[in-house]
């Protein structure tokens, strides 16, 4: 087992590297993602995308819960350049405050999507919000049974956390009522719904994701590569992106109304601080 250091996750090589498994590791505050975390996953998933022996990635937390979704609270900096080459950055106003978001929350999770090679995530106790985003965006779900899953974030006024992709997750309607009642899905419901693809036991999950992973590692890595393009081109011409595109301007027209109206609870991207989903 080789491993690198990283402040808020640990990045392993398993399988004489065949298998990458990247863990997040602040389960004091249910590993909650600030913006520290949020570099340091996009440099541990381009470490794994990098290295010719990783044939799968394997998304994990520390703790009870998967994530608790974004740590508004501390948005602690991080002094890497932007990775998403986005314009805006620094600025004042909703210009800077969308620029933000395309950056550390859009612009990562699409990134994180278009990886080469297969990923897994092992979802245990809550995924709320910017959890689910975390989780999304990657292409198999291995759940415990007593996972539960919920996006409350229209009690801060917004559509929704900023990766949209709640009708292609849930179908329509069950991403309304998600969103609607901000009420929490159980593993049992989400594997129904074809959101996770499979649910152990809690005491079995991290095995359960390995043998999955091992699985997978022993098929041709190309072969990965290209079955893993043409499902995402598929669900890329049914129109996901420019409809994701679509609500991420919405959400930021909530975000401007709701600083007219009731003042801004939400930190500043660039790193503000305050409350928010």
């Amino acid at each position: 087992m080789n491993e690198t250091a990283f402040e808020t996750l640990r990045f392993e090589l398993l399988d004489y590297g065949a298998i990458a498994r990247v863990t997040m590791s602040r389960p004091e505050v249910r590993n909650a993602q600030n913006r520290l975390m949020t570099y340091e996953l996009d440099r541990a998933f381009q470490t794994a995308a990098t290295d010719h022996r990783v044939r799968v990635i394997i998304l994990a937390g520390d703790g009870p819960h998967f994530s608790a979704g974004h740590d508004l609270r501390d948005p602690k900096t991080h002094t890497a350049p932007p990775v998403n080459l986005v314009g805006g950055l620094g600025t004042g106003g909703a210009e800077g405050y969308m620029a933000g978001e395309e950056e550390v929350y859009v612009g990562m999770c699409r990134r994180w999507r278009e990886l080469t090679k297969p990923t897994i995530a092992q979802v245990q106790g809550k995924t709320i919000a910017g959890g689910l985003m975390l989780m999304w965006v990657c292409d198999i779900i291995v759940a415990s049974e007593d996972a539960t899953f919920s996006d409350p974030t229209l009690a801060f006024g917004v559509n929704g956390v900023e990766w949209f992709c709640h009708p292609w997750e849930l179908g329509p309607r069950k991403a309304k009522e998600m969103l609607f009642t901000g009420d929490s899905f159980t593993a049992a419901e989400a594997a129904a719904l074809g959101m996770v693809n499979r649910v152990v036991p809690r005491g079995e999950l991290a095995d359960a994701t390995l043998g999955l992973a091992r699985r997978i590692a022993t098929k041709p890595s190309f072969a990965l590569k290209l079955a893993k393009l043409s499902v995402n081109q598929a669900v890329d011409s049914q129109g996901f992106p420019a409809a994701q595109q679509a609500a991420f301007g919405l959400h930021h027209l909530a975000h401007a109304t709701r600083s007219e109206t009731v003042g801004s609870e939400r930190p500043d991207p660039q790193g503000g601080s305050g409350r928010g989903a």
